[in-house]
């Protein structure tokens, strides 16, 4: 109480630290006459000169009034457009680092120029992270224009660029890429073998567009670059029909946490029907030889009873498509992991691809926190404050609106079932559609979508459907969802990007109708005409209460309930929102109020009744998602404490290449190397404070020749008067010293450092893999540690950091054997290093559904043999020649034919 009264008095945090952004705002407009009256040439030349005095010793804070201005004008002459107050107090809260939250349609796109040129001036570059590929080209096309007049330079990075188009990009002043893609491009970068082939520079500043959405949504799965392993899709199929002969006795589902166990009883059942399948060996399920096998009846349990077909996934074109929850869109090319999709695509019949092992990974937490400088812009951040300061050290700032609002928020409806809700909903869009006010109705799968579609038939109002199947028409559908009686379905966020204008978007009816026309006074004359028609719906749409946006029921978050409820009343505009609910909906049913609650409701209400509106419902509700909320963070927490141990290898594994890519010569690096692992070699055999009688040296001769080839006097040795380990080491030291002299020894100085940095990178980079899937393993038991009373992830820092140190000994290990028993051509050129190994990325953007940085894309083998390879290329085809494989079915990212290591689009396919 006493907290709502000093915050009536004084106003909350937030309105004070708005408040006292004012004054630099006033500082704005007063250099705003000044600019006004330059000529385009001495606008243009500002960024010279502000260049000019940074290098003069002058900070961003200094020049942020001037350059925020001169920002306001290049946009009022390129674009049209000029900053309101409200989004210069937006930029300034980008430019400290913190997030800005805006309603939708406060122009966020715009107010990121403002941070964006005042951070590029300083020509380290800055990322603009956008949620999919058509917004990063979009807004650097749209936004561009700005920049581009003030002399800055810009880059998109898209799927299927070049490593040339790709290091422009990244080189041009500000650059416009997807969460996905710049993620991506750090992990392929760290597994090149050159750093001229490296496309990203040093880490500056990154503005993240649509933040909750990469930062806390996306955040629980980690951007993973695999590569193929066996194929083991006939013990899939196998387990699987198994599986589906269990009955609801044979085992416990938790829907909350999702997951499933057998029960006793299904236990044994399974033991008998794999015994029968010859599948067992011995007769206990959970002997450690049938490991395997266990894993495969979990992911069977779970692809078979939790997971469901049109909300969890959709089968198109005999392929298993994940739908992402947040956005109910396809993500072609995503694939579960640890054998989940292979037991999915078994329970559909469908063609099983094989397992991929990881070669490198990267939490997006960990990816945002390695640059200096992160800021992000969204409507919904609010509800995340606390994960956000939590994990990033962002704030997040609520930026008033620049007109007041006038949508009404209406209390939830609750119905008894399922059937009752949907003819409820369709009843009221009919009314609202008949008299001409748009309906905007957002579902949270495919599924329900589809379903709501039924019932609207069955009422004949005519609608579009949005969702996963349809993603390619999504821009155009909901941006004339604001037309007059316009009914539009959408899955979730669906078109998040794309303003509803009321009345209709402008630009694409033009786009859309006069696309066929040629420039000219015809074409102008059609284009006022659409204007004119915009504005005339636009007013009968407001004269008809505006947008209704209706939500078919609540979302596990608030946050996604308010990007729905955000898409109506933009800039001022009229409108309306409400959420229908009933008890058969997922939230209530797995999180909701207890069976008190529930008793309640259907005792109380008829069939086709729906409960009036209360606030203690809705109370309710919101505690329900709070629930799921707090649960998604610890989940997401999770992630990024495991991930933290990872990380800390992963940098020094990361630097390690880099020094080595870096360095004129790794000699130093490769003697100490041969050093450590004989001293590590004799220590093993010959342990200091022991006799000698008690040295295994049969052992140590043995494993001295396999790995550093030599055969030293160790018998004779043993009979000097001072026999001592150290001795060992030094002579056979000396001896490895002279034996690689003598081997190198007319070997080019150039040729021999190349040999070196192959071999290094080449070890780093095969046991770095392995220990990957080591660390995936570890990380899959170490939970049941909690049953002996220790903590998990403690015992998890313990066992990974001992790995690591296993993993450097056996790189040691390997290095040295490699180039002790390596023969060279002394006539050779320096080899080149090898290309990188075959590949396949996975989370793709859910927001497009589509991704074409999921290709396998072929090189070397990555393997080291004893005699360093010289690559041959095949060269490709001839300009103007006749692509000899065009009859043949070829994916356009599976490597050409013709053997030139190129994917096929880039070779033959071309072509065509």
């Amino acid at each position: 109480m006493f907290n709502a009264l000093a915050k009536t008095i004084f106003g909350s945090s937030n309105d004070r630290y708005v408040k006292s952004l004012k004054k630099t705002v006033d500082q704005i407009a007063a250099f705003e006459p000044t600019i006004s009256a330059m000529s385009d040439e001495e606008l243009a030349n500002q960024t010279v000169k502000f260049r000019a005095r940074l290098a003069d010793g002058a900070n961003l804070d200094d020049l942020l009034p001037e350059a925020f201005a001169t920002v306001r004008e290049a946009a009022k002459r390129t674009l049209g457009q000029r900053h309101y107050d409200v989004q210069m107090i937006g930029g300034i809260v980008l430019h400290r680092g913190e997030i800005a939250e805006m309603r939708t349609g406060e122009g966020k796109t715009l107010v990121a120029t403002l941070a964006t040129y005042l951070n590029a001036l300083e020509g380290k570059g800055v990322h603009v992270v956008t949620v999919n590929d058509y917004l990063a080209a979009r807004d650097c096309e749209w936004m561009g224009r700005v920049y581009r007049f003030l002399g800055m330079t810009t880059g998109t990075i898209v799927p299927n660029l070049s490593e040339e188009e790709r290091r422009a990009a990244y080189n041009a002043d500000i650059t416009y890429a997807t969460n996905n893609e710049l993620g991506f491009d750090y992990l392929r970068d760290n597994m090149k073998y050159e750093r001229e082939q490296m496309v990203q520079r040093p880490f500056n500043y990154a503005i993240v567009d649509e933040v909750d959405s990469i930062l806390i949504d996306e955040a629980r799965t980690p951007l993973i670059i695999s590569g193929p392993t066996d194929d083991k899709s006939e013990m899939y199929m196998a387990v699987d029909v198994l599986v589906k002969q269990l009955v609801e006795e044979d085992y416990e589902k938790d829907e909350k946490q999702r997951s499933i166990v057998l029960t006793e009883d299904g236990t044994e059942r399974v033991e008998r029907m794999l015994e029968d399948a010859g599948l067992l060996q011995g007769s206990n399920l959970y002997d450690f030889e049938n490991t395997q096998v266990v894993h495969h009846v979990n992911q069977a349990l779970r692809a078979v009873f939790m997971f469901r077909r049109d909300i969890d996934y959709i089968v198109k074109d005999e392929k298993v498509i994940i739908i992402d929850e947040f956005t109910g869109r396809m993500m072609d090319g995503r694939r579960w992991s640890d054998g989940l999709h292979q037991a999915v695509e078994a329970k559909e019949g469908v063609n099983i691809e094989p397992e991929n092992q990881t070669l490198a990974s990267i939490t997006f937490q960990n990816y945002f926190r390695m640059y200096p400088k992160i800021s992000g812009m969204t409507g919904t951040a609010s509800t995340e404050a606390a994960e956000f300061y939590d994990i990033y050290k962002m704030n997040v700032v609520t930026i008033p609106t620049n007109l007041p609002i006038q949508r009404q928020d209406d209390e939830d409806l609750f119905y008894k079932s399922l059937e009752d809700k949907f003819k409820g909903i369709a009843k009221t869009i009919a009314e609202h559609a008949a008299k001409g006010q748009p309906v905007l109705v957002g579902t949270v799968s495919i599924e329900k979508s589809e379903m709501l579609s039924e019932f609207l038939k069955q009422e004949k109002v005519p609608h579009s459907v949005l969702n996963a199947r349809f993603h390619e028409q999504e821009a155009h559908i909901v941006a004339q969802a604001g037309r007059l009686g316009r009914v539009t379905i959408a899955t979730n966020m669906a078109g998040r990007g794309t303003d509803i204008q009321l009345g209709g978007n402008l630009d694409f009816r033009i786009n859309d109708e006069l696309s066929g026309m040629a420039e000219g006074p015809e074409k102008d004359a059609a284009i006022e005409r659409i204007r004119a028609e915009i504005a005339a719906e636009r007013q009968a749409v407001l004269d008809a209460g505006g947008l209704f946006v209706l939500g078919t029921e609540r979302h596990e978050s608030r946050r996604i309930d308010n990007q729905l409820r955000g898409r109506s009343g933009r800039q001022g505009d009229p409108g309306l929102s409400r959420f229908y609910l009933s008890l058969d909906d997922d939230l209530l049913r797995i999180f909701g109020p207890d069976t008190l609650f529930a008793r309640m409701m259907r005792s109380s209400l008829e069939d086709g009744e729906a409960l009036p509106p209360s606030k203690w419902m809705s109370k309710a509700i919101e505690t329900a998602q709070k629930k799921v909320e707090q649960r998604n963070y610890d989940i997401r927490k999770q992630v990024v404490e495991y991930d933290d141990v990872m990380n800390d290898q992963r940098k020094v594994i990361y630097e390690q290449r880099s020094e080595i890519m870096d360095s004129e010569t790794v000699n130093d690096v490769v003697t100490d190397m041969r050093h450590e692992t004989i001293n590590a070699i004799v220590g093993e055999h010959c342990p200091p404070g022991t006799y000698p009688e008690q040295w295994n040296v049969a052992a140590l001769k043995e494993e001295l020749e396999r790995v550093t080839g030599l055969k030293p006097m160790i018998d004779a040795w043993l009979h000097e008067d001072h026999v001592d380990p150290e001795i060992f080491v030094e002579r056979i030291v000396a001896q490895s010293d002279e034996a690689l002299a003598e081997k190198i020894g007319d070997l080019k100085p150039e040729t021999w450092t190349q040999i070196e940095k192959s071999i290094l990178l080449q070890n780093l980079d095969h046991h770095w893999k392995e220990h990957l899937s080591t660390l995936d393993a570890l990380r899959q038991v170490v939970h049941l540690r909690a049953y002996a009373q220790k903590t998990p992830i403690n015992e998890y820092k313990q066992e990974a950091f001992a790995l690591f140190q296993r993993m450097l000994d056996s790189v040691r290990e390997d290095v040295t054997n490699t180039i002790s028993h390596v023969q060279f051509q002394m006539d050779a050129a320096p080899p080149p290093l090898p290309d990188l190994p075959s590949f396949l990325t996975s989370h793709v953007d859910p927001f497009t559904g589509e991704d074409d940085t999921n290709d396998r894309d072929f090189g070397s083998d990555g393997l080291i043999s004893t005699t360093i390879p010289r690559l041959a290329t095949a060269r490709p085809a001839a300009d103007g020649a006749a692509n000899p494989y065009a009859d043949e079915t070829i994916s356009r990212n599976a490597p050409c034919p013709c053997g030139s290591g190129e994917k096929y689009k880039h070779c033959h396919g071309a072509l065509a």
